[in-house]
C-alpha cells in the first residue's frame, strides 16, 4: 500500500517516514488545522479504532495531561484508518536506551521516570489501565525554544478500562 498517497487523499502534506512495522506505519506530516503532528496509519482490515477511542476516552475525561501523548483526530478513508496525535520530536526513550555511547546522568533518569510515572497517575485517575509500558512507548519531546525534554507516554493499544467501584475490567485497545 502506498501509505503517503492515503495520506494526500485525507489532506495531509507527508514530510517523512517515522517508522514502520507490519501493521502500520507512522509519518510525520503537515495538517493545516494542527500543523505538524505524527499520523499513524492502519490498514482498516487489519485493525479498529480501540487505540484511538481509550486515548481519545482519556482526554475527554481529564483532559490534555503534559506527560501523555496527546491524540488529535481518527480520519477514515476507503482502505485505511489515520490517527493524528502530537508529534514528540526527539523520538522514543528506547532509540536512546539502546545507544551505548550515550549515557543519560542519573538526574535526568530520574526526572524522566518521574515524568512517566505522573503521566501512569494520570492514565490510572481516568479509570484506563496503559497495560504495555515500555521504552518505546515512551516519547521524549522538547517544545521548541523551550530548553526542556518532556517524557510522554504514547500507544493505548492495550488498554483497559476499570470500573473504580466493581474492579471490573474492559478491554479498550486491540
Amino acid at each position: 500500500m502506498d501509505f503517503e498517497a492515503e495520506l494526500r487523499k485525507l489532506e495531509l502534506v507527508p514530510i517523512r517516514l517515522i517508522g514502520r512495522d507490519a501493521l502500520r506505519c507512522v509519518h510525520l506530516v503537515y495538517n493545516i488545522q494542527y500543523g505538524t503532528v505524527a499520523a499513524k496509519i492502519f490498514q482498516s482490515e487489519k485493525c479498529d479504532q480501540k487505540e484511538f477511542d481509550a486515548a481519545f476516552h482519556l482526554f475527554i475525561d481529564k483532559g490534555v495531561n503534559q506527560f501523555v501523548l496527546q491524540y488529535l483526530q481518527l480520519r477514515e478513508g476507503v482502505h485505511n484508518k489515520t490517527i493524528l496525535m502530537q508529534y514528540a520530536n526527539l523520538g522514543s526513550l528506547d532509540s536512546i536506551v539502546k545507544q551505548p555511547q550515550i549515557q543519560l546522568p542519573t538526574n535526568m533518569l530520574r526526572v524522566i521516570m518521574r515524568q512517566t510515572l505522573q503521566g501512569i497517575k494520570f492514565i490510572h485517575n481516568s479509570g484506563l489501565v496503559h497495560r504495555n509500558i515500555k521504552s518505546n512507548n515512551i516519547l521524549l519531546h522538547s517544545p521548541p525554544g523551550s530548553g526542556r525534554v518532556y517524557a510522554k507516554i504514547s500507544d493505548f493499544g492495550f488498554a483497559k478500562k476499570e470500573d473504580p467501584e466493581t474492579g471490573v475490567k474492559f478491554l479498550e485497545g486491540f
